[in-house]
């Protein structure tokens, strides 16, 4: 299973969000996942957009649906989940397969 999560964050937020990535990204290794990309793109980066940039690019493959779904669930990462909620202003999440 693979997830893309384009990442909006409130401006003057990116310290928080940098905390927070530094706490969650460690975890997905112990759900069975794995992150394969991690982009935080300028400007330049785009070819055509017709959404507004995100500030970061997540690509993150998990071997099974609940193995993502644990992941969220974690008690150690909820533990953090106001550091999340203060730099972010939204995310659209994707989820998708192999073809």
């Amino acid at each position: 299973m693979l997830i893309t999560q384009l990442i909006y964050i409130k401006p003057g937020a990116e310290n928080i969000f940098d905390e927070f990535e530094s706490i969650a990204i460690p975890l997905i290794g112990k759900f069975n996942g794995k992150l394969l990309l991690r982009v935080r793109p300028d400007e330049s980066a785009y070819i055509e957009k017709n959404i507004e940039a995100p500030y970061e690019i997540h690509l993150v493959e998990f071997v099974t649906a609940e193995d993502f779904k644990n992941f969220m669930h974690c008690e150690e990462r909820k533990q953090f989940l106001h550091l999340k909620e203060a730099a972010l202003r939204s995310s659209l999440l994707i989820q998708g397969e192999y073809l």
